[in-house]
């Protein structure tokens, strides 16, 4: 009776702990968009209230200030995009590939998942501490990104470049996209991401040529990884309706 009685409450808890995850990205998005129209000096947390709908009283629930949101909007951020760079290690497939992936998956966390991801270059907005923790989060993620482009040089896929360098203008280039696009623009964040991935990717290639290679070998990814996503349902669903 004790243990179902504890694991009721272990279910409980993390159902509440879950649904405050989510309304903190809820606030975030919401402060994201304040963030791109006013600017974040001019933002106050009575404007982020009233764009995520809530009393100025019950978003301090979830943030104690605006610095403590701004914080949250980049660590989680950089989680994600560490996340798409391990996972792009792991992949059997060729340099430009996984960097491919790395673009996109980073362009979606910025552009798209997480709208606050806005105001990804205002670290210098934030108390040293967490200063300090956010940029070894993102030099770590430079890092592993450097890593990826001087394994395709050594592989003789890319043509010969200082990584370091090249890491910095990819990134660079990506981060920038923050602060001119427009959700409401004529491109959406996945175009944008497919631009870039073609256009970075093509001046790394030793031969250009594998730049089509490439977008199909990602496709054929894609693909096979949706057919086996839905026979994995397909099975669920058998195993269900016997």
């Amino acid at each position: 009776m004790r243990v179902s009685t504890m694991r009721a409450a272990n279910h409980r808890t993390g159902r509440v702990q879950r649904r405050y995850l989510a309304r903190r990205l809820d606030i975030l998005r919401a402060a994201g968009r304040e963030f791109r129209v006013r600017g974040f000096a001019e933002t106050g947390m009575r404007d982020i209230a009233e764009a995520a709908a809530l009393s100025p009283a019950n978003l301090y629930n979830y943030f104690r200030g605006k610095h403590e949101l701004l914080f949250f909007c980049q660590d989680n951020s950089l989680d994600r995009m560490i996340s798409a760079l391990e996972k792009a290690r792991r992949m059997r497939v060729s340099s430009a590939v996984k960097l491919r992936f790395v673009i996109l998956s980073h362009l979606r966390c910025l552009l798209d998942e997480v709208e606050g991801s806005a105001a990804h270059l205002l670290t210098t907005a934030l108390p040293p501490r967490q200063q300090r923790c956010l940029v070894a989060k993102r030099d770590r993620y430079e890092s592993g990104v450097r890593n990826l482009i001087a394994t395709g040089t050594h592989a003789g896929e890319f043509i010969d470049c200082d990584p370091a360098l090249a890491a910095r203008a990819l990134l660079g280039a990506l981060n920038w996209s923050a602060q001119w696009f427009n959700p409401a623009g004529p491109m959406t964040a996945a175009q944008i991401a497919e631009g870039f991935a073609n256009y970075l990717i093509r001046g790394l290639l030793a031969d250009p040529r594998d730049l089509t290679r490439s977008a199909l070998t990602m496709t054929a990814h894609r693909v096979t990884r949706q057919n086996v996503m839905q026979a994995g349902k397909q099975r669920a669903s058998l195993r269900n309706s016997s």
